[in-house]
């Protein structure tokens, strides 16, 4: 049966699964390797899987569903152009609604560390891809007959071109089914929570030292915005993202793709996933150089950035609860201490900083990475992808987790806050424009060298009355608007 057959054989409903143990022979042009008998993949995977066994990083999952999109889109658009069968077209895109669906992640077991155009995750997807169909048609597995991995499934396309697609799409996803919803959340939970305290005034600090005063709800609504801020960044990040590389084929000439299929696979993606991406404008640069998703990597750092900042000032403030801050008290999760009994942790702070440095760190690999492009192809992609994928996995993960277990229970220590307005030497400061600032200064490192309040050291200043002391040194009159 070749490749251009029009007589549609009958697609089979055979359930996913392949009932054989032992291994079968499958080829690819360096020859013939054994393979699992109770796996879809094919030679190359296997000769992968032998090449590139480094570390246990696996390539992730969200690239080959993302995949399923590609190969799906293609077929469609090389069934339109009269080049594939469309009973072809048609047994390989309800394979890539599986794949889709995560029904054959077992079959995608390659490890990040491949080879840098990710032609090998590529071709695991083909001949996954391939394999099924073979086998929802009645053929033997190992055969690529009537299903080739490589003219069929992969016609009109290079893994230098679909690999980025993929990539693209994969982030997409990722950034916009849980990152964001999770970030937004958190940043809602933020604002509400502190909006509950916008008349609680507090003392400011800043180089870690005693400031003039705020309100508790306004330094959450400063939290708030720097995390609105951060979010709205990496929405913007997206726009690139949209951008995809599938036309390009081998170097960015589209060698071997129908003409207009760039623009026809990305109209096609964009119909199966309901998002708005589009054919790159210039291939050579969709295919030489992956700054869309370094960019998008620059936004999650600036993410965890902020969050850091965050989960810093909520663990110092709730940090006691009798020899520390302990203006907040955080919800008791779990034991704090195999020896200390009673002990109660910021464990859920801990958890945002520990992964939002594993998010800088991953930055960092990414720009590397993404400023090895060579000339017509940038080979380090496998790499730029896993640690995007990883980074805002991990970040949305720990939103959702810090909203749940950490701000959505936090309440204040309200006399903490208050003994500490009361004792402050830095409301000061409203004295200054009155008795000058050498006066006020001098006032507030009298009260410090002896222990008194500053009441005590102004008056005994005589720089100014008790009448007006008490007019003008009022910590709720010194915070501004709400």
């Amino acid at each position: 049966m070749t490749s251009h057959e029009t007589s549609p054989p009958t697609i089979l409903d055979v359930p996913i699964g392949i009932d054989a143990t032992g291994t079968r022979a499958e080829s690819d042009s360096m020859g013939t390797i054994d393979v699992p008998a109770d796996r879809y993949w094919g030679a190359q995977t296997q000769r992968s899987l032998i090449h590139f066994s480094i570390g246990n990083d696996k390539m992730p999952k969200e690239v080959y569903h993302a995949y399923g999109y590609v190969k799906k889109a293609a077929a469609r658009v090389n069934a339109r152009a009269g080049r594939l069968p469309q009973w072809k077209a048609d047994v390989i895109s309800q394979v890539c609604d599986e794949v889709i669906g995560k029904e054959l992640d077992e079959n995608f077991p390659l490890y990040v560390f491949q080879t840098g155009s990710g032609t090998q995750s590529n071709m695991n997807v083909n001949e996954v891809i391939g394999n099924r169909a073979v086998q929802l048609v009645g053929g033997d597995l190992g055969s690529k007959t009537p299903i080739h991995p490589n003219d069929d499934v992969n016609m009109g396309q290079s893994s230098n071109d679909t690999f980025p697609t993929a990539m693209h799409i994969a982030a997409i996803l990722e950034i916009q089914d849980r990152l964001l919803p999770r970030a937004n959340d958190l940043q809602q939970a933020i604002a509400t929570t502190g909006g509950t305290w916008n008349d609680l005034v507090k003392i400011g600090r800043t180089h870690l030292e005693d400031a003039v005063p705020l309100t508790v709800g306004q330094e959450w609504s400063g939290w708030a915005a720097q995390l609105r801020t951060a979010i709205d960044r990496v929405e913007a990040s997206q726009g690139e993202l949209y951008r995809l590389a599938a036309g390009g084929t081998a170097v960015g000439t589209g060698l071997n793709a129908p003409h207009d299929f760039g623009p026809d696979i990305a109209a096609e993606i964009a119909e199966l996933t309901g998002r708005p991406f589009a054919t790159a404008p210039n291939k050579f640069e969709a295919l030489g150089g992956l700054d869309a998703i370094v960019a998008a990597g620059a936004a999650l750092r600036g993410l965890a950035v902020t969050l850091m900042k965050i989960a810093n000032d909520i663990r110092w403030l709730a940090s006691g609860p009798r020899a520390g801050l302990a203006e907040l008290r955080l919800p008791a999760n779990e034991p704090g201490s195999s020896i200390m009994p009673g002990k109660v942790n910021p464990t859920q702070c801990e958890a945002m900083v520990m992964v939002c440095i594993q998010v800088i760190a991953d930055d960092s690999g990414l720009a590397i990475a993404g400023s090895q492009g060579n000339f017509q192809l940038n080979a380090m992609r496998p790499i730029i992808i896993n640690d995007f994928l990883h980074s805002a996995r991990i970040l949305g993960d720990a939103c959702e987790k810090f909203r749940e277990f950490c701000i959505e229970g936090i309440d204040v220590n309200r006399d903490r806050i208050t003994d500490f307005v009361d004792r402050s030497l830095m409301l000061v400061t409203a004295l200054s424009p009155v008795i000058g600032y050498d006066a006020a200064s001098a006032i507030a490192h009298d009260a410090d060298r002896t222990g008194g309040t500053l009441r005590e050291a102004a008056l005994a200043s005589g720089k100014i009355s008790a009448e007006d002391f008490d007019r003008i040194v009022v910590p709720a009159d010194m915070v501004g608007p709400f």
